[in-house]
């Protein structure tokens, strides 16, 4: 069985839809924040970070983005992705990459600026330019989705659910449902699916 390492708020809240979606059973044990982990989780997750999950076979695997890919190839046809060789297999990588190296990381940037300078003065300057790169990469999203109803293929992917994650952090909830149209026409049908909802309901990405 699957063990999931998680804690509500986090990336984890893709992952847990993930597994979830595709119907697979796993062990979901909370991690609170601290700069003294246990020595058990370091043991999977020597950056004392969440998501982490760890397979059957024991191996660990981190980064929430990795973890929906493997997921995706180890449960075909469960509703996760494309995976190699079908229609939407190149989008589904190009934009899960896309997100979880532009994106995720201005999230990041915002919410610990303290962490991206050594100028106590400088963390509004850090704040104000992660906004601004959010902006610019939704932007690019709801571009790209203007031509299609979903990032990847003909129907609904986790790298759409990842998007609506990474969305709910922005820190202008108004700006993030208006500015960009097309996000928010997918999002709002990811925010109605049950599943989604029940889920949000411990780890309060949106407030509707």
């Amino acid at each position: 069985m699957y063990k999931l390492y998680t804690r509500p708020g986090s990336g984890g809240f893709v992952v847990e839809a993930a597994l979830k979606i595709a119907g697979v059973p796993f062990d979901l044990i909370d991690v609170k924040k601290t700069p003294d982990p246990a020595p058990e989780f370091l043991a999977v997750s020597p950056m004392n970070q969440v998501p982490v999950l760890v397979l059957p076979d024991g191996h660990a695997v981190a980064e929430s983005a990795a973890i929906c890919t493997l997921l995706a190839e180890l449960h075909p046809g469960a509703g996760l992705g494309p995976v190699a060789g079908q229609a939407g297999r190149a989008d589904f990588l190009r934009w899960l990459a896309f997100m979880t190296s532009t994106l995720y990381p201005a999230d990041l940037r915002y919410y610990y600026a303290h962490r991206y300078t050594a100028d106590a003065d400088g963390i509004v300057a850090v704040k104000q330019a992660a906004v601004t790169e959010m902006d610019r990469e939704i932007g690019i999203l709801d571009r790209a989705l203007g031509a299609r109803g979903w990032l990847a293929g003909d129907a609904r992917s986790i790298a759409d659910v990842y998007m609506l994650m990474l969305v709910c952090w922005h820190p202008d909830v108004q700006k993030a449902r208006t500015a960009w149209p097309n996000v928010e026409r997918v999002s709002a049908v990811l925010r109605a699916d049950p599943l989604l909802a029940e889920l949000n309901l411990r780890h309060e990405m949106w407030a509707d």
